[in-house]
């Protein structure tokens, strides 16, 4: 029985509930979102028919509030909600009141959410339906004797994991017994926060598998399909970065295995619309169940590449009561599709997330939510240029999507573009992934988990533009900032800033790389920084806008176009080799108060979870001080060397401010006496 869906509730937010309204306004259906204060002025707001705010700003009193966003759907008219992923989109109880309220729930009934909600018993029911597990067992709870004798039933290496939730959140990887305690409290905490939930259990550890999944689909009529792999391999913190459509290493035999064992565990819990069994490969071709996501994916646009298939709109279609289609049913397998997954993140400094305004955001792209209709780049994004990227949520700028005829063409294409994009404001992963899309071993297939581990960061995560090339930008930098005051002054603007007609003393601009300086006369530019010179003619300067200029330059016989964005005291180089920004030094900088040396400080606005030391403790480099919560995730904050806490300014619930002081670590001991005699003088 059908019935048709005519408005729909989107329980998400940013690029999910972007690429959600695109499919449903192209199906008729009326269009509502829900947002935080946090997002009031996020692009996905604004695409919507109607928005209701939830108040408040974190994720606690807005999205995860089932009755609110049930309120939300009845007081909009909606007929149906789609989840979207993460958040709500896996909670069994949402999908009931979402039902008992009289609406559509575009995902799965809430028995099947619930079979698979905890990974626990997800397992013991796979067992059951002939799919391979891995030995795991139950910790929450345990600790102690009792906590290392579960442990060694595992065996080590292993993985604690939580049962609730996903994305990388409440895992951690143990090698040896004495990292166990930390481990299992940390991810059980983790994860409360996430999920609100902090069961945890122990599974042996896979070294070096592939991360490979299976999408499948179910529809009311009883037609379970599986429409191809996913290969999600490379991963940070134990989170998705590349995922590619097919997998290099499944040949027909293997997939055909794969799809058997992702079919029977979607018909274990009669399953309806779309969902993911996610395995372990290992290089033998023994695969593993890992779990299966009741939900849609964050990387369902490289299914949607290779298939042709709208899999938002077969959501809908399912939900309404249709039945899969027979291009569905019976789906061909067209090129290679890959996705990388944009992060305001600093890999190099230990994935370190990033917020703050984006001065600019722009991607060269052919489509953008669709699946596009032949070789070309999809930029799926919930960020605009100005946007603010908020610590309340996920750092994910953007998935930026590439399909080719082959694997190795949709990869370089996917590089180029990433290349070429304008990403103003904030340090991303772009570099990296650029990197990863050009490295031999990965354009050979050669791809597992230990990836980024594997080839390093110190090479992976290195900026695409060298020293030299650095050096390069930071002239062309500050050739760009003269021309800006030059365009402004009330004579003579078409005059280089700082042109002499006879030799002079050289201009001056200081970076945070470095300082450059120039002379402008008759025969060109002569320029250096930190005395290295550095040869190059301009053969052209046009301003094109408010605080934009391009600069056609040649160097070492080379002529190349560079656009510089100039934005308060940041200069930001877009060239041929990659991108720079540069940080302009103060002539006459305002005096700071100083920082006491040993001084742990807040990298990022977050929350204080633990604090794992007392003032006048002494610790060892490396020793755990405290955690702080930022966008999703746990980061420990560690001593910087041997010493004694001499202050301790956090508390567990504090908020902290970016650069806030939240301990000193002093190296010398204070001796009773020296205080005394310094008190008394």
């Amino acid at each position: 029985m059908t019935r048709p869906l005519s408005c729909v509730l989107v329980a998400n937010r940013g690029e999910i509930a972007r690429r959600v309204v695109v499919t449903a306004r192209a199906m008729g259906l009326r269009t509502v979102a829900v947002y935080s204060d946090a997002d009031a002025a996020a692009p996905f707001v604004a695409d919507a028919d109607v928005a209701v705010r939830l108040p408040g700003s974190t994720p606690a009193d807005t999205y995860l509030r089932a009755d609110l966003v049930v309120a939300a759907a009845l007081r909009s008219g909606a007929d149906c909600v789609h989840p979207g992923y993460g958040f709500l989109s896996e909670n069994a109880d949402f999908a009931r009141a979402v039902e008992a309220a009289g609406l559509v729930f575009v995902g799965p009934d809430p028995g099947a959410v619930e079979a698979m909600g905890s990974k626990l018993a997800a397992k013991e029911l796979m067992a059951r339906a002939g799919v391979p597990v891995l030995p795991s067992v139950d910790a929450t709870g345990l600790s102690g004797d009792t906590l290392e004798k579960a442990a060694s039933e595992v065996g080590y290496p292993l993985l604690v994991k939580a049962s609730f939730g996903g994305g990388g959140r409440g895992m951690r990887t143990v090698r040896e017994p004495s990292e166990l305690g930390e481990a299992v409290e940390g991810a059980a905490r983790e994860a409360a926060s996430a999920f609100g939930d902090g069961t945890v259990f122990l599974e042996r550890l896979v070294e070096r598998p592939r991360h490979v999944e299976v999408q499948v689909f179910g529809d009311r009529s009883g037609t379970t399909v599986a429409l191809f792999e996913r290969e999600c391999s490379i991963q940070r913190r134990h989170q998705k970065v590349v995922e590619e459509a097919p997998s290099p290493a499944v040949g027909p035999d293997l997939r055909a295995r794969l799809h058997e064992a992702a079919v029977a565990a979607a018909r274990a819990i009669g399953y309806v619309g779309a969902g993911t069994v996610e395995f372990l490969l290992e290089e033998s071709g023994d695969f593993w169940f890992l779990e299966m996501n009741t939900r849609l994916q964050v990387e369902h646009p490289v299914t949607e590449a290779v298939t042709g298939l709208d899999l938002v709109r077969l959501q809908f279609d399912v939900a309404a009561g249709r039945p899969l289609p027979a291009e569905a049913v019976s789906p061909t397998l067209s090129g290679a599709a890959i996705e990388v997954r944009l992060y305001a993140e600093d890999p190099a400094r230990g994935w370190l997330p990033q917020s703050g305004r984006l001065a600019e955001f722009a991607i060269p792209a052919d489509t953008a939510f669709r699946p596009p209709p032949g070789p070309g780049i999809r930029v799926d994004s919930g960020v605009v240029a100005g946007g603010e990227v908020g610590v309340h949520y996920d750092p994910m700028l953007a998935k930026v999507i590439a399909w080719a005829p082959d694997r190795a063409s949709a990869a370089l294409a996917l590089a180029g573009a990433l290349a070429r994009a304008r990403l103003h404001g904030l340090t991303t992963n772009r570099d990296l992934l650029v990197r990863v899309l050009r490295h031999p071993a990965f354009l050979a297939g050669e791809t597992d988990t230990a990836f980024l581990d594997r080839h390093g960061l110190d090479v992976l995560a290195a900026p695409l533009v060298d020293d030299a090339g650095r050096r390069r930008h930071a002239v062309v930098a500050a050739l760009a900032g003269a021309a800006l005051r030059r365009a402004a002054a009330p004579v003579l603007a078409g005059l280089p800033s700082g042109w002499r007609n006879n030799p002079t003393a050289p201009q001056t601009t200081a970076f945070d790389a470095g300082t450059v300086r120039y002379r402008l006369d008759r025969s060109g530019v002569t320029a250096d920084v930190d005395g290295e010179p550095v040869p190059l003619t301009v053969l052209g300067t046009e301003v094109t806008g408010p605080g934009r200029v391009r600069l056609d330059v040649e160097a070492e016989g080379l002529r190349s176009a560079y656009k510089v964005h100039v934005d308060g005291d940041r200069h930001h180089v877009d060239g041929p080799e990659g991108a720079t920004t540069l940080v302009e030094r103060p002539r006459f900088p305002e005096p700071t108060a100083a920082v006491a040396p040993g001084s742990l400080t807040a990298t990022m606005p977050g929350a204080v979870t633990r604090v794992a030391v007392a003032e006048g403790d002494e610790v060892r480099a490396g020793q755990l001080v405290l955690v702080l919560e930022a966008m999703k995730m746990e980061h420990p904050v560690v001593a910087p060397t041997d010493g004694v806490v001499t202050s301790l300014h956090a508390t567990v619930g504090a908020q902290v401010e970016t650069g806030a002081v939240l301990a000193v670590v002093s190296e010398q001991v204070p001796h009773p006496e020296t205080e005394e005699n310094s008190r008394a003088s």
